[in-house]
């Protein structure tokens, strides 16, 4: 995939600066506003022409884009590498345009297993009902996937860190062979980041994220966001103006502000998981540990070669005891349905992500009634492993 050009930075000085350009005036804002108005005047009608053409791009409904939307979308092309961007209203949001965009009446899309559970939904009771089939693979196999690759199929859709067993399925061996069969590469990065991982720069065609994860970082903004080439972007954001699924301008500007400390984030994070799966790993009464910094992981090696800067922060534990251990933590570490906050919070994927998930589906993927999922935070890296050390106890 082509990409724009860009400065040399680091991730976190990409981050930091990312999408924000200098406004024409003597004295400007170091933080962009934020445009509320949901409608633009102009000064005659050849102006308004040229704009609502895309001749002359500018601001003039809100369901069709604010400055702010416009700016994160600059930004967020600039972190994974690709030619655009485009804002949605949330992560499935921008998962249904970037999919929509590309599939019709009568195509097939292969599909991860280990899918997030409303995606999962969106797949078997949506999607069949507009006539498109989908199969459900291993994407861990690649060999598993080529064979449930047809004459009609589009997309391969998969995530880049599955939720909430963190497999890590082998990106660039995918892209390769969904372009040797005509087809598109979609990579859900939410659990990820382009701190940690930038799909585009691996082959992928379409790479989406839940603003309310990583980028955001603080569980104050919610939107979603689709990363690929300008053509793919472009079919999405059309179903997706005709669909509704405008970010708001503020959980946009939220976005941005929490976006600019992405790089440090991202480093505390993936430090204080690594640290605490390597302690639980070996507590007598974990039983299971999955993060895909342990050795033992069935990824690892692949893992450490597609993520040279960290692992992320999330994992998942199995415990003898598992409501006795969220009661016992739960005063110091919340039990939140959401991750990715700068505090640590636990998860429940039974009863909440991969809910929609049929009971023996979840027990074939290993997602028990007895798993948690860790999102682990940037606080103190002793403090967090003495609260589940109290809690374990």
């Amino acid at each position: 995939m082509s990409r724009p050009d860009r400065p040399a930075y680091d991730l976190a000085t990409l981050a930091a600066r990312a999408g924000e350009e200098a406004r024409p005036n003597a004295s400007t804002p170091l933080i962009e506003p934020i445009y509320q108005s949901t409608v633009y005047s102009f000064p005659d009608l050849e102006t308004l022409d040229r704009a609502m053409s895309g001749e002359a791009p500018a601001a003039f409904y809100y369901r069709n884009g604010t400055p702010n939307a416009a700016t994160l979308e600059r930004a967020l092309a600039q972190l994974e590498g690709t030619e655009a961007a485009l804002a949605a209203a949330s992560g499935m949001a921008a998962i249904s345009a970037a999919l929509l965009g590309v599939l019709k009446t009568g195509d097939h899309i292969v599909a991860d297993a280990r899918v997030y559970g409303v995606t999962y939904a969106l797949l078997t009771e949506e999607f069949p009902r507009l006539g498109i089939e989908v199969s459900f693979v291993d994407a861990c196999n690649v060999g598993e996937v080529e064979a449930a690759w047809r004459d009609n199929t589009r997309v391969l859709h998969v995530e880049s860190l599955t939720n909430p067993l963190l497999t890590v399925p082998d990106v660039p061996a995918l892209a390769a062979l969904a372009h040797a069969r005509g087809g598109l590469l979609s990579v859900d990065n939410t659990f990820a980041s382009p701190a940690v991982f930038r799909p585009a720069e691996h082959g992928a065609d379409l790479v989406t994220h839940s603003l309310s994860k990583y980028l955001s970082g603080h569980s104050t903004a919610f939107g979603g966001v689709l990363c690929g080439r300008a053509d793919l972007v472009a079919l999405a954001r059309t179903r997706l103006l005709r669909l509704g699924g405008t970010v708001s301008a503020f959980d946009a500007w939220l976005t941005l502000q929490g976006l600019k400390t992405l790089g440090l984030r991202m480093r505390a994070h993936s430090g204080n998981a690594q640290a605490l799966a390597d302690v639980l790993s070996n507590h007598p009464r974990v039983r299971a540990v999955y993060h895909p910094g342990l050795s033992d992981h069935p990824q690892f090696h692949r893992a450490l070669d597609l993520f040279p800067q960290g692992f992320g922060g999330m994992l998942s534990i199995e415990v003898e005891d598992a409501p006795t251990f969220v009661r016992a933590i739960a005063p110091r570490v919340p039990l939140a349905p959401s991750l990715a906050d700068v505090v640590t919070t636990l998860s429940w994927p039974w009863g909440t992500s991969h809910r929609p998930l049929p009971e023996p589906e979840r027990r074939r993927l290993g997602i028990t009634p007895g798993l948690l999922r860790v999102s682990v935070g940037i606080e103190d890296i002793g403090d967090l492993l003495n609260d589940f050390e109290t809690a374990l106890g």
